[in-house]
């Protein structure tokens, strides 16, 4: 083979391991970020976890543009049940869901959050008066807690949680972390088409800690 054929014949497979050919983006659905080893897309915003459930990332897709959200395009606060205290509520791992059942935005959709664009900084808006409010429902003294507390959302940005008082609760370190983690997985599920996100939604807001065992195997680290 000739030297110039030898090098075009190099390039051509290179540009093929470093992006698939061309075909493959355009086949793709839009909105996907990653097509699977087993030919299934996601749809997910973190490559963590990316095609955990498909035999891993065949190849990552276009790089997502943000997706930009009007306050009023998240439509209205659904709360999962109705409060029925605002005071005296128990501080643990867990929300105590006479106080914080958890909230979701009904104009955030699979289609919305599952978008290659779209960013919860779009939408995460929670004063510091509001983080003080949920403070005192819990018995605490409103203050900057730094690192070692949250004012979580229980059902998370990524799953169209609202920012709702309803939606808030404190959570001390490391359990806001493990959290943290179980709420891109609930994403990228749901995005896969593994679980609905109505049923994310009332499963993470439910009872978490549950949740993390079953979708990892083990129990949360929480102290």
């Amino acid at each position: 083979m000739r030297r110039t054929a030898r090098l075009a014949l190099l390039f051509v497979l290179a540009a093929l391991a470093l992006g698939g050919g061309s075909s493959a983006h355009g086949n793709a659905p839009p909105g996907a970020t990653a097509r699977c080893n087993d030919g299934t897309y996601s749809f997910s915003q973190t490559r963590s976890g990316t095609c955990s459930y498909h035999h891993g990332v065949a190849q990552w897709l276009t790089a997502a543009v943000p997706v930009r959200l009007a306050i009023a395009s998240v439509g209205a606060t659904v709360r999962l049940l109705s409060p029925t205290r605002t005071s005296g509520c128990a501080l643990g791992a867990l929300p105590d869901r006479r106080c914080s059942p958890g909230a979701y935005y009904n104009g955030l959709t699979t289609g919305v959050i599952c978008a290659a664009g779209f960013r919860t900084g779009a939408i995460r808006n929670v004063p510091v008066s509001e983080k003080h409010e949920v403070e005192a429902e819990y018995g605490m003294r409103p203050a900057a807690y730094g690192s070692t507390l949250e004012i979580d959302h229980i059902v998370s940005l990524e799953l169209g949680g609202s920012n709702d008082v309803a939606n808030l609760f404190p959570e001390r370190a490391p359990g806001y972390h493990a959290k943290d983690k179980l709420e891109n997985r609930m994403h990228d599920m749901v995005c896969s088409g593994e679980i609905s996100l109505g049923a994310a939604q009332h499963q993470i807001a439910a009872d978490w800690k549950a949740l993390y065992r079953r979708v990892f195997g083990v129990a949360p680290k929480i102290r």
